[in-house]
């Protein structure tokens, strides 16, 4: 029996001992994070599942782990021997958990969750669905917490704040923006559990979770101050002295939950129920007004400063990527490379960056078949060598003082043969397709996704995921509210409309499992063009300046816009790298961006 095995059949005994009938774990932390630090991750402690989304259910007989698309293959291996079924989201004949429960829990039954690690829209689900079948909930019990022994302690490691030459507005500025939201929605406080919110709006970063600087901590914002909830040893004299000036008030951590039920009867709370948690709201005491955190609209409209840093980002980064690919292609037949070895090298590279802070997420360096994995992460028991006539497949991103990355390049070592070609170029063509999109204000990543698509779904093929998604400023690498996907996603906030400043990724792919996987991706910020009796036009600027394998690349398979948009975009990516690169760099690069 392997781990996941024996620590499923301890919780069992709790459940019994507590006369619970099935048990959630889900994966976020206290703030709905989409990845969170050691502390939090019980999700992968009870069923070896690494993937950064997922929700595990145990009940007395039976166990099943909901994923998406992006993880069925890396699910099916990690949940072998565990016991724990595969339920495989927005798949014909999966139920959903609260279907799932229904059918497996008796009337007056019981379940139980920690109301902590549950948002308030899946724990008014799990209430209402489930007591119209007659089963209870009890959602004030970390079971988790009983059995992970020598869990790891939440993290204290120090914060930093970011000047306006970083932000491009005040905290005093940002205030006011939220307050004047709160006045329109007839709120007198406005609490704010998403610790990207709480960042942005004050202005500072940490180290709380991997690869995100960002800070467990939450906010109450007052019409004369702001009450603010985190480990107060993170903060240096510099930030307590920013705080005061703003009228930041820090509190332990946890006091959060006792403090707002002690708020005024007659007073009015803005929350967003897509982010705060179960446990959270069942504590307001207050009337409380629902709608979203003004901040998530406002941080994901980037303003010039941030645009322009983020520029200088990007291309920082194309830098390392390009010189990396550029090694990979030169050394993989010299010297032993392998997927771990490469990923140190890429990090290295952007290290030699100034204003690098650390990688914006986990690396993804999948070789081989390894890259039908969309999510797949080496590890030493899965690392392995790169070879001849396969594909590389590198989903990176650096962490710069400027802002964030995530760029996806799958490079092709030698000679591949022409069916990869052909997909290859599919992906590019999809690729340019969305990158060139004209389209007029108002429209939503639904109604523009198609365009990327079309000429993945002429081959017959599709990619089980959306086609991008917004990304923060040393945030959320995964920002809402807008993305692209062809469908509505249910619980995916990426539905709204295409605004000026919002930077947001391209990300096509093909993959088929246990063969090959390629995914090429690129950064791009929204801007306005043309307006006139039509409306008020936009498209997308590139920010990713890192070239496409022409080695890859079947130029027959081109129209002569998709040709001609290659070969400027190639241009441009020459004239930008090249001052930064060596001689035998340049030459290389050189021909890599040649007119086709």
């Amino acid at each position: 029996m392997n781990e996941a095995a024996v620590r499923v059949e301890e919780l069992r005994h709790l459940m019994k001992a507590r006369k619970i009938d099935a048990y959630i774990i889900p994966t976020d932390d206290f703030h709905q994070s989409e990845y969170v630090c050691d502390h939090f991750k019980a999700r992968v402690f009870m069923t070896g599942f690494t993937g950064s989304a997922g929700t595990a259910v145990i009940s007395a007989d039976d166990a099943g782990l909901w994923t998406d698309g992006r993880y069925f293959t890396q699910a099916e291996k990690e949940l072998a021997g565990s016991g724990i079924r595969l339920m495989k989201i927005r798949v014909e004949g999966t139920p959903s958990i609260p279907e799932w429960i229904i059918a497996n829990i008796p009337e007056g039954g019981t379940v139980g969750f920690d109301g902590r690690v549950v948002p308030v829209s899946e724990g008014r689900e799990y209430e209402k669905v489930l007591a119209d079948h007659g089963i209870n909930i009890q959602c004030s019990m970390d079971l988790v917490d009983e059995i992970w022994k020598n869990r790891p302690p939440l993290p204290v490691k120090p914060c930093f704040y970011l000047d306006e030459k970083w932000t491009g507005e005040s905290t005093a500025d940002k205030l006011k923006r939220v307050r004047s939201k709160m006045e329109e929605c007839g709120a007198d406080v406005h609490i704010i559990a998403t610790i990207d919110d709480v960042c942005w709006l004050l202005n500072f970063r940490g180290d709380d979770i991997d690869f995100f600087p960002l800070v467990l901590s939450y906010a109450v914002v007052w019409k004369d101050h702001v009450d603010l909830y985190m480990d107060e040893r993170k903060l240096n004299d510099e930030i307590k002295a920013r705080f005061a000036e703003d009228k930041v008030i820090v509190h332990p951590y946890n006091d959060i939950y006792e403090d707002i039920r002690r708020l005024p009867d007659e007073m009015t709370a803005l929350i967003d129920p897509s982010r705060i948690n179960f446990e959270l709201y069942r504590s307001i005491s207050c009337r409380t007004v629902e709608d979203q955190n003004p901040t998530v609209l406002m941080k994901a409209m980037k303003n010039p400063v941030e645009i322009q840093n983020i520029r200088n980002a990007e291309l920082k980064d194309s830098v390392a990527l390009t010189k990396f690919i550029y090694w990979v292609k030169n050394n993989y037949d010299k010297t032993e490379i392998t997927e771990l070895s490469a990923s140190e090298k890429l990090t290295a590279l952007r290290r030699e960056q100034e204003g690098y802070i650390r990688d914006s997420f986990e690396p993804l360096q999948a070789f081989g078949e390894h890259a039908a994995m969309m999510h797949y992460s080496p590890s030493p028991e899965t690392d392995v060598v790169l070879r001849e006539g396969e594909m590389l497949l590198s989903d990176t991103g650096g962490g710069y003082f400027e802002g964030s990355t995530d760029i996806t390049r799958t490079t092709v070592l030698g000679h591949i043969e022409p069916r990869l070609r052909k997909y290859y170029t599919a992906v590019f063509r999809a690729s340019q397709h969305l990158a060139a999109a004209n389209f007029l204000y108002g429209n939503h990543g639904w109604s523009l996704d198609v365009l990327c698509r079309q000429p993945i779904w002429d081959l017959g093929l599709d990619y089980q995921c959306g086609t991008g998604h917004g990304f923060g400023y040393l945030g959320s690498i995964h920002e809402p509210p807008t993305g692209f996907r062809w469908y509505i996603a249910e619980g995916k906030d990426e539905q709204h409309q295409f605004e000026e400043g919002m930077c947001v990724t391209i990300e096509p792919g093909i993959y088929e499992e246990g063969d090959f996987g390629i995914r090429i991706e690129n950064n791009v910020v929204t801007v306005k063009g043309e307006k006139n009796k039509y409306g008020q036009f936009m498209h997308f600027d590139m920010l990713t300046f890192v070239p496409i394998d022409l080695d890859a690349i079947e130029p027959d398979e081109l129209t002569k816009a998709e040709r001609d948009w290659l070969n400027d975009y190639h241009r441009q990516c020459y004239e930008k790298l090249s001052p930064f690169m060596t001689d035998e760099e340049n030459a290389w690069l050189r021909e890599y961006t040649r007119a086709v």
